[in-house]
């Protein structure tokens, strides 16, 4: 599936601003009488989000996210009974993401967002699909083995994020005297870590195996520290749209207690990935294990 061009990307945003505005918010038009009506669906999505939700070589978009988004589309599309529906996607950002989803700019995020119990009181999410840990991406010989060895030093993360309110508070309340840097997205951060403005990168774990293996030596790269945190990630979509999410989260839950769960992990974390076909080499844990027999939306806090 296509992605937008960054300029295409930038005229699509404003102009389904203008067309859908905020009458798809929480108490508008419902999301599936919206699609139907228009014969389109807006996927919001990441751009270097490896291996979750990414645009590729061919400028298409794919990732585990973008996998079971497929799911869900295809679903949407038996529901609305348009085999033919046209997918728009729409590149968000930790800023913008929220926004992107309250506003009507689009229907389905599908990215690597975390379903936080304060972020509910602005968008519904899905069944998790993934759960990772915040923990840091460093030099092997930086020095740097857990978090207290991070005062007095230079660290970056992604702004609007878990990690970053984790790290400021960190920073606040044990008087580390770090410098924080918050990165708009990954790849600001991997170049903000690679050309040594920063000693360390905190975020999800799995998101710094992504960020690791495009940075121009891997191997030179080691994950490291205590977690600080537990992230469910879910799809985000407008609140109070219940058909809409039963569809999303029936969808998602058709595959996740099935075979293939296991057949699209072990693509994405288990085996070569492009853009450098690296293996992230990340098995299924044991609490991904039990998510997936038994899909639910719980926020970890």
């Amino acid at each position: 599936m296509k992605s937008t061009s960054l300029l295409a990307s930038s005229v699509v945003l404003s102009a389904l601003s203008l067309f859908t505005g905020p009458s798809y918010g929480q108490n508008g038009q419902p999301t599936l009488a919206k699609i139907q009506s228009v014969n389109l669906i807006a996927i919001g999505h990441r751009e270097t989000s490896v291996p979750f939700s990414y645009v590729d070589a061919n400028n298409d978009v794919v990732g585990f996210s973008q996998d079971l988004c497929n799911k869900v589309i295809d679903a949407v599309k038996a529901k609305t009974k348009h085999p033919d529906l046209r997918v728009r996607f729409i590149p968000v950002t930790s800023q913008n993401r929220i926004s992107l989803v309250q506003n009507g700019t689009v229907d389905l995020e599908c990215g690597v967002t975390t379903n936080l119990t304060s972020r509910q009181n602005q968008v519904a999410f899905s069944d998790t699909f993934f759960v990772a840990t915040t923990r840091l991406l460093t030099k092997k010989d930086s020095g740097i083995k857990d978090f207290p060895d991070l005062a007095g030093k230079t660290v970056v993360t992604n702004q609007g994020t878990t990690s970053e309110r984790i790290l400021r508070k960190m920073n606040e309340e044990k008087k580390m005297n770090m410098s924080i840097i918050s990165a708009k997205d990954y790849g600001e951060g991997r170049a903000t870590l690679e050309t040594g403005r920063a000693v360390a990168y905190m975020m999800d774990d799995v998101l710094l195996a992504g960020t690791r293996s495009l940075t121009s030596k891997p191997s030179d790269w080691v994950l490291v520290g205590t977690p600080q945190s537990s992230e469910a990630y879910g799809f985000m979509m407008r609140k109070d749209d219940p058909e809409f999410k039963k569809l999303v989260d029936d969808a998602m839950s058709q595959v996740m207690k099935g075979p293939e769960i296991r057949t699209m992990y072990d693509k994405w974390f288990m085996k070569p990935v492009p853009p450098k076909n690296i293996n992230f080499d990340f098995p299924m844990s044991e609490t991904m294990q039990k998510l997936y027999a038994e899909p639910n939306d719980k926020a970890f806090e």
